[in-house]
């Protein structure tokens, strides 16, 4: 279905990526809700570049708009500029339901070796929002370009995670658009290294993963080949794909129209928790 509408930093550098600490996040943890409410990510690609011909300089309003009306507890942004994440950080904290996170991380330009900009000069790359409900606990971001990245492209691509320490790990990444072979490289590299790289207390925590993977189901590679055993998936029949671990379950995914305002619908998935998690996410509100 289709529609359309209207603290403290500490920076260490880590296997190959970059990880930090906060120790407390701006905002109020929200009310416990009946547990086993449902995990709702939204994927969104923006093309807010000013570089490619998707660009039309409204994609960050519409998807205040979208962010608004669905009230997603996380979202994953690929194709935007730095500000456009805090921007777009107010409109998730508008809906309220904890507390806000709001990362980012650059692509970086092989030309230079410096973060890969946008026309009007600002960092371009991915973000992340994520509401969390305990800001005393803090979270922890980890992130990384890529090893391998396709020479013909000037933009190497990244990835980010942030784990909400306590409840779940939530990352976003946007993959390389012009070999899926390198694309399907990256989606492996991130799922069966960095992902399980990240530090738990417990065991792994549950993990969402939200991007545009350049990578399509029925495809040749198809993105299910890179979807790990334990993990569920969702896509919406293009390059827009969610993944969970089996501590979720899928419950509704839905195409997003942009009005027009970027080449890409925004992908909606509905996550379900099992008994095993549903201590951890039990404050989300219902939907």
């Amino acid at each position: 279905m289709t529609k359309s509408r209207r603290g403290l930093r500490r920076w260490v550098a880590a296997g190959g990526c970059l990880v930090w600490g906060v120790a407390a996040l701006a905002g109020s943890s929200s009310s416990v809700a009946a547990t086993g409410q449902p995990l709702r990510v939204l994927q969104m690609n923006l093309c807010d570049s000013g570089i490619a011909g998707c660009y039309t300089g409204r994609s960050v309003d519409e998807a205040a708009v979208v962010i608004r009306a669905d009230r997603p507890h996380v979202v994953t942004l690929n194709e935007v500029c730095r500000p456009d994440v805090t921007t777009l950080a107010k409109a998730l904290s508008d809906v309220g339901g904890g507390g806000v996170v709001s990362l980012f991380q650059a692509a970086r330009d092989r030309r230079g070796g410096g973060p890969f900009r946008c026309v009007n000069g600002q960092e371009y790359g991915i973000g992340l929002l994520v509401r969390i409900p305990s800001p005393e606990h803090g979270y922890a971001g980890y992130r990384g370009v890529y090893p391998r990245q396709d020479p013909r492209d000037p933009e190497e691509r990244a990835w980010l995670c942030v784990n909400a320490v306590t409840h779940f790990v939530a990352c976003t990444t946007h993959l390389d658009s012009k070999s899926t072979a390198v694309a399907l490289a990256q989606c492996r590299y991130l799922l069966d290294t960095a992902i399980p790289a990240i530090p738990a207390r417990d065991g792994h925590p549950p993990t969402v993963l939200g991007g545009d993977l350049n990578l399509r189901q029925g495809h040749a590679p198809d993105v299910r080949s890179c979807v790990p055993a334990g993990y569920v998936h969702a896509g919406d029949g293009g390059e827009q794909q969610v993944m969970a671990t089996n501590d979720f379950a899928v419950s509704t995914r839905e195409s997003i129209g942009m009005n027009g305002t970027t080449d890409h619908p925004s992908l909606l998935v509905t996550l379900v928790p099992g008994r095993r998690w549903a201590a951890s996410v039990a404050w989300l509100r219902p939907g």
